[in-house]
């Protein structure tokens, strides 16, 4: 059954020169200027202005504001036809740099209630509280296209998402990386040995190994990540799933006090700058984050534990590592790998011959490395 829809308000007046709080997942500065526009802006004259570097806000109707943004989009220049996949890997980043670079530019308003200034607008309110928490100013500005994955981001967290050999739904929160893609995940079902194990979970995100883990009959689990939002994600995930008595998480830029018999890791698979806060969960400068990983993965784990690292071959496929890097770090590291399980991946982008990347996506292997510390 549909949901009722709630009415919406009629647009609100935003003065020119108000002051405003400015969201942007880029960290890109305030805007200096907006300039109004609305429903008679064609997409031409769109992407002429926001090429010459203006704000524009727009204050006409919601589901013609989505369209010009689509319209934008399909303005740009697509990457060309490349003749290897680090060329096509180059290509791609930039035609989506780009793509943010210009369709960032499309902005909106919203009220002290987090009301956005548009005819036919959607309640908002909850997805913006759900991110920024209450507002500190009269008026909010932020990207169209962001508000737009805020709300999609508000409707998983509250449907709830199915993981494979998850009991019970995972609830995402918006800037957290979603976990639709299941072949890591399942990759978990290779460790037979978990009952009674302490855990720890480096970088844990939605804290959904912690969770297959504690599912499983592991004691604890003790998680950390750098963001903030991912905290709070698995923190109350642990509660949802009647597994907060048993599950810590922490703000930490990688491992929690102490050691533990499992140390599992899903790191960044793409060793690349991140652009945005939402990137850091993909792209990780130079293998900065795995190679302090594997360095003080030793000193974490108990006598005759186990570090579980899971790991996309991606970028080897395009170029960005050599092949036997991460066997190289393991040495320098001090570990051995006394096991491995690995599958291909099956996520939707390995099979859409669309996209740009399907040469190496095509041919990605995950792969779940079972680590102890070397002998001597």
């Amino acid at each position: 059954m549909d949901r009722p829809r709630r009415p919406t308000a009629s647009p609100f007046e935003f003065p020119p020169e108000a002051a405003f709080t400015w969201h942007s997942e880029s960290d890109e500065p305030a805007p200096t200027r907006l300039s109004p526009v609305d429903d008679g802006l064609s997409a031409d004259t769109a992407l002429k202005r926001v090429r010459r570097g203006e704000f524009l806000r727009y204050s006409g109707d919601f589901h013609n504001a989505k369209q010009l943004l689509g319209a934008l989009g399909r303005r740009l220049e697509q990457p060309w036809r490349a003749r290897s996949p680090l060329e096509a890997f180059r290509a791609e980043r930039r035609a989506r740099q780009q793509e943010h670079a210009t369709l960032s530019r499309i902005v909106v308003a919203l009220d002290r209630g987090y009301r956005l200034d548009l005819a036919r607008a959607p309640d908002v309110a909850e997805a913006c509280r759900q991110v920024w928490g209450e507002p500190s100013e009269d008026f909010t500005v932020v990207p169209l296209k962001q508000l737009l994955g805020m709300l999609g981001a508000a409707e998983w967290r509250r449907k709830g998402l199915e993981v494979p050999g998850l009991k019970g739904l995972l609830h995402p929160h918006y800037g957290v990386y979603l976990p639709t893609r299941t072949d890591y995940v399942e990759l978990l079902a290779a460790v037979s040995d978990v009952k009674g194990k302490r855990v720890f979970d480096v970088g844990t995100g939605t804290g959904v190994l912690s969770f297959l883990l504690l599912q499983r009959g592991a004691a604890s689990a003790q998680a950390t990540d750098c963001d903030s939002r991912a905290v709070a994600c698995a923190r109350e995930n642990a509660e949802r799933l009647g597994l907060a008595q048993r599950f810590q998480v922490t703000e930490v830029d990688l491992f929690p006090e102490g050691k533990a018999d499992l140390v599992v890791c899903n790191p960044p698979w793409i060793p690349e700058p991140p652009k945005n806060r939402v990137d850091r969960a993909v792209f990780d400068e130079d293998s900065q984050f795995l190679r302090r990983f594997l360095e003080g993965l030793p000193s974490a784990m108990n006598p005759g534990g186990e570090g579980l690292l899971i790991l996309s071959d991606l970028a080897v496929l395009l170029g960005l590592r050599p092949a036997g890097w991460i066997e190289e770090q393991f040495e320098r590291c001090g570990l051995t790998v006394a096991w491995r399980k690995s599958t291909p991946a099956r996520h939707s982008k390995a099979k859409d011959k669309a996209d740009p990347l399907h040469a190496a996506r095509s041919q990605e292997v995950t792969t779940l490395y079972g680590l102890v510390p070397t002998a001597r």
